[in-house]
């Protein structure tokens, strides 16, 4: 197809608008092949009028109703933000369930990865000794010791990938008995046992903290078997100055390295991965290309018997009829709806909605609301049945297409999908975004063409060849789907090559005192 000519792409033969798909977007004047003529110039990724628009007429893109116009539009005219009024949302009630059930599809089998198996029966695509941390005020003497750890002990351990501190602003100065307090405690404790990190779990804590190791870890959270937690206690008597400190969290280091360096990767089943999907900096290509594309990946996982988790409640939140319907029953379905009045509702205490999720990003790449945003955001999950459903901080139970409620932001859904237990992440983006993870080795997808050559270095996969038409949404799924394969196996991401390790963001709807 040549470059010049002007092209368009409609999701639904329903939809009455379309958008831009030439680089840089077209230019008054410009014509399809179908007749219609740009009135105005139109940005790439933005949306063109099929036909003329009364003033409330239902804009329709992915055959919904992504907003009313605010005014009369033009045939060939820019559909942008301003001339676009956001829908209601959808009502939590009077929901379809379990209606929209894909037939069972043939299991996929066959398909392995090695991996290092843990004792609790999961299995990491990494082999990395995390360094939990109970409170804040100990993240700098934590930061200087792994540093010094992975300068001197860690080239002796050639079979450990990385050392790394779970850092945070939590454990003290918060309400921690507060309603709500329960999300960031679960959720720091169930990252420190997260596949990629082995068998054992080593803590540093102050010694006066609001959240102390034995609340972090009590008892009852401790898996029969399972080793009891290596605590270094900074206000021990026993650290006389800074490096008696450092001495005693490298001194424990050693011990839990040396462990994890006696450990093999061994022949898994793709069955083992469990794999977060998320979206950020998306644009208007986001619904079309990588994201589809991942949700045909998505089923693939579910026929080989894997976990796949999506999330983003308010990435989700309008097209919360779809989910239910893919419901595998009605407990899944009451558990979503759940779920999204929760959030819901602590949008409200503080004062705002979900038309506060769209970026100026989002809005440059051609995504109006956050209507639009959604319906391109749920096509990730694919169109498996929806088995179970995770709150903030929960570890996952089961295998299969996993709901896992979270917040939007990048760093917020990423470490609650490291606390379920992700051991492998896939990260689809627009505009473009160094996001990466150390605990986890992070997939990244490009939506365009002109993204993944700019970015030829940042993104793993270019989806936007399926906008350009050079390759399906079936090529490119299945490339993923062998590349995750591959990478779970060890090979290295460009994040992971770049070491491009954003902080853990805990979510926590408590007071902070």
């Amino acid at each position: 197809m040549k470059n010049d000519q002007a092209r368009f792409i409609r999701m639904h033969e329903n939809d009455n608008v379309a958008i831009v798909a030439n680089d840089g977007g077209l230019g008054a004047g410009a014509v399809f092949a179908d007749g219609l003529a740009l009135v105005e110039a139109v940005p790439q990724g933005h949306k063109v009028a099929l036909h003329d628009l009364a003033e409330g007429d239902a804009v329709v893109r992915y055959n919904v109703t992504i907003g009313y116009a605010s005014c009369a539009v033009a045939r060939g005219a820019w559909v942008s933000e301003r001339v676009l009024r956001m829908p209601p949302a959808r009502a939590l009630s009077d929901l379809p369930v379990a209606t929209r059930l894909a037939p069972p599809a043939a299991p996929l089998e066959g398909y392995t990865f090695q991996g290092y198996r843990n004792a609790d029966g999961s299995v990491g695509t990494r082999n990395i000794l995390a360094i939990t941390t109970t409170v804040q005020c100990v993240s700098g003497v934590v930061d200087f010791a792994v540093r010094r750890i992975k300068e001197e002990l860690l080239p002796r351990f050639p079979n450990v990938d990385d050392v790394i501190g779970i850092e945070h602003s939590y454990g003290c100065g918060v309400a921690i008995d507060a309603p709500g307090a329960e999300v960031p405690i679960r959720t720091l404790r169930n990252i420190s046992k997260n596949p990629n990190f082995g068998d054992a779990v080593m803590v540093v804590s102050l010694g006066c903290e609001k959240l102390p190791p034995a609340r972090l870890f009590p008892a009852g959270a401790i898996a029969i078997g399972a080793a009891v937690p290596s605590v270094v206690c900074l206000q021990d008597q026993q650290h006389v100055g800074f490096d008696a400190m450092i001495a005693a969290i490298v001194n424990t280091a050693e011990g839990h390295l040396r462990q994890l360096d006696a450990r093999r990767r061994e022949t898994c089943p793709a069955s083992e991965l469990v794999v977060g999907v998320q979206c950020g900096g998306s644009d208007a290509f986001s619904g079309v290309t990588a994201n589809p594309a991942v949700g045909f990946v998505t089923d693939l996982l579910v026929r080989a018997g894997a976990t796949v988790m999506f999330s983003e409640v308010t990435e989700v939140r309008d097209g919360i009829d779809q989910l239910t319907a893919r419901a595998a029953n009605a407990d899944v379905a009451a558990a979503m709806v759940r779920e999204m009045q929760w959030y819901d509702d602590y949008l409200l205490r503080g004062g705002v909605d979900r038309s506060a999720n769209t970026t100026p990003g989002n809005k440059a790449g051609g995504l109006s609301n956050i209507v639009e945003k959604a319906m391109g955001s749920i096509v990730k999950s694919g169109t498996s049945p929806i088995v179970g459903v995770l709150a903030p901080g929960e570890k996952l139970t089961r295998k299969g297409l996993i709901y896992a409620a979270t917040p939007a932001s990048d760093f917020i859904c990423g470490t609650l999908q490291l606390a379920a237990g992700m051991n492998l992440h896939v990260f689809t983006t627009g505009r473009g975004t160094p996001y990466g993870l150390a605990a986890v080795p992070v997939i990244k997808v490009a939506t365009r063409d002109e993204l993944a050559r700019r970015w030829h270095d940042l993104m793993d996969v270019n989806a936007g060849r399926i906008a350009s038409g050079s390759a399906t949404i079936e090529d490119v799924g299945w490339e993923m789907f062998k590349l995750m394969l591959e990478v779970a196996s060890g090979r290295k991401t460009w994040a992971e090559h770049h070491k491009l390790h954003n902080a853990l963001v805990l979510f926590n709807p408590a007071p902070v005192t």
